[in-house]
């Protein structure tokens, strides 16, 4: 079982910015897709980020532009920059490790490991 550790949420303001990191001690981690999603309540999770193992990155449309994905020099961490938050990005974001082809890696149910997740409030 691969186990995905997120942290650096928080409580901040419109306009500012979080970085957050998912880090596992799995060997294998870099042989995974790996993926942001984010759950607000009452909300289905929905995908934020992906970034596959060539490092090609993917984002949904409401992030674009301001939310950046990487794999960090620190072997077995992902971050997730966002910046110029919204209120609408308040939820707990979750980080995934999915072996789907490229056409699923959207869907959440494609994701073989998950984070605890970590709480991510933007107040306005």
């Amino acid at each position: 079982q691969v186990q995905l550790v997120e942290s650096g949420g928080g409580l901040v303001q419109a306009g500012d910015s979080l970085r957050l990191s998912c880090t596992t001690s799995e060997s294998s981690f870099g042989t995974y897709t790996m993926g942001w999603f984010r759950q607000a309540p009452g909300k289905e999770r929905e995908f934020v980020a992906a970034i596959r193992t060539s490092s090609h990155t993917y984002y949904a449309d409401s992030v674009k532009g301001r939310f950046t994905i990487s794999r960090g020099n620190v072997r077995n961490t992902i971050y997730l920059q966002m910046d110029t938050l919204k209120p609408e990005d308040t939820a707990v974001y979750y980080c995934g490790a999915s072996r789907a082809v490229l056409s699923a890696i959207r869907d959440p149910r494609m994701y073989l490991h998950w984070g605890q997740g970590t709480q991510v409030t933007i107040s306005s």
